[in-house]
């Protein structure tokens, strides 16, 4: 990586934490703020809820071509800054339409902006590079969200409307800092995705170009299955397991999510120096067994009535353990949907995956809601085991089809020579 790309680098990176910290300010207050606070009623906040996830998968389908013709950086300004704008007007509003419009259109800048910046990311970055970095990006991710909600927690008040005003002042103004931030990277001017796949001229354009190539729409199926087994269950069908059968408090269960994030920060580069050098389909195969023993320790936690500190521990352990799970995933599959990806593709293929983990986290919910809201959590249990269990069969079968420097770049690329017996060699050359 040269000097430039690493200051690049260094760049996304510290906007990409900004934001999230400022993001952390808001996400776990919302609904309680437009139904209480606002006294706007839970059916308005889930309306609004869900505009954020309806406007993200409004916009996405369109957001990879955008990325593509004009680039990667107009798009996350343009994102960044109609995410501050709803993130501002939902502070101010207290009647139903600007609230849900508002929610919409936070929503739509923030999608746009994650398959942007995961191109930025892969435009400065190497194949030597890559997992580290989007690595840090991860763990930038989650260390802002839960210092930006532990914060946010101190300074709002629900009897006080104006704290919750502040709390979205300061989101507007964290992802207007991230347009500023990205908007002084010196990109390179063409993308740089070099010997990870041949260039094939004849590719088709758009979402033909995805739907032809198997080992993506492989790896788009494994994704959704992953994303609904485990970010789709956590705000809900998880939660509602942990207060309804294992009978934790609600307190209990916001250190049971501090756990998962802690997993994260605490355990993402001893992670990342384990699986550098490891196939990738082989590492997410692992992952869903790692999942597996986290459902089936929740499960375990429903079971031990007699030893409330025993399902406490195992219900905390459960969020632990999927912490590990996604640190693991960091580093592997963002760097392998840019590894599939023809170079002049990049962004419609960092837009597919995004739109299919939006999908996951759409469904995921809808389903784990309604099977909780039934109290049919043993189905529940039973779904998420076999779903885990298909991420490892899924990986593997996608690993058959994927090439040496898709499936393990560290071993396909040449071992670099060092300097100094480079300026040996050169002597000897000479002398002879």
């Amino acid at each position: 990586m040269t000097t430039a790309m690493g200051a690049a680098l260094r760049r996304i990176q510290l906007g990409n934490a900004l934001s999230a910290f400022g993001n952390g300010f808001t996400v776990p207050f919302l609904f309680i703020y437009v139904a209480q606070v606002r006294d706007l009623g839970a059916g308005t906040a889930g309306v609004a809820l869900a505009a954020l996830a309806v406007a993200a998968l409004v916009v996405l389908p369109f957001t990879g071509r955008v990325i593509d013709r004009r680039g990667p950086l107009p798009v996350v300004i343009a994102g960044a800054i109609a995410a501050a704008i709803g993130a501002l007007v939902l502070g101010l509003v207290d009647t139903a339409p600007p609230v849900i419009g508002a929610a919409g259109l936070l929503g739509a800048g923030f999608a746009v902006i994650q398959p942007a910046l995961a191109t930025m990311i892969v435009w400065s970055s190497t194949t030597r590079t890559r997992s580290r970095a989007f690595a840090m990006q991860f763990f930038l991710n989650n260390l802002g969200l839960g210092i930006g909600g532990l914060f946010g927690g101190l300074l709002v008040d629900p009897e006080h409307p104006s704290s919750f005003v502040r709390l979205f002042a300061i989101e507007a103004v964290m992802f207007l800092v991230l347009a500023a931030t990205v908007a002084s990277v010196r990109l390179p001017k063409v993308p740089k995705v070099t010997d990870e796949v041949p260039t094939d001229e004849g590719v088709p354009d758009g979402s033909r170009a995805v739907l032809r190539d198997r080992a993506m729409v492989q790896l788009c199926v494994l994704g959704f299955v992953m994303f609904f087994a485990c970010y789709g269950q956590f705000e809900s069908g998880l939660a509602a397991f942990a207060v309804e059968v294992t009978r934790i408090s609600p307190a209990t269960l916001g250190v049971a999510l501090a756990a998962n994030t802690a997993a994260i920060v605490l355990t993402q580069f001893v992670v990342l120096k384990l699986v550098e050098g490891r196939r990738r389909s082989r590492v997410i195969a692992l992952v869903g067994l790692i999942w597996t023993v986290a459902w089936l320790v929740a499960a375990v936690s429903g079971l031990v009535h007699g030893s409330h500190a025993v399902a406490t521990a195992a219900i905390i352990s459960t969020y632990a353990l999927f912490g590990i799970g996604e640190a693991m995933l960091s580093p592997t599959v963002a760097p392998l949907v840019a590894d599939l990806a023809p170079s002049r593709l990049i962004g419609q293929y960092n837009s597919a995956f995004a739109l299919v983990k939006q999908l996951a986290l759409a469904v995921g919910p809808a389903v784990g809601g309604l099977l909780a809201g039934a109290g049919l959590y043993v189905p529940y249990i039973a779904m998420l085991v076999v779903c885990s269990l298909g991420i490892s069969v899924l990986a593997l079968r996608m690993g058959r089809r994927l090439t040496l420097a898709q499936d393990n770049p560290a071993r396909a690329l040449p071992t670099p020579v060092p300097a100094q017996r480079t300026a040996t060699t050169e002597q000897v050359a000479t002398a002879a």
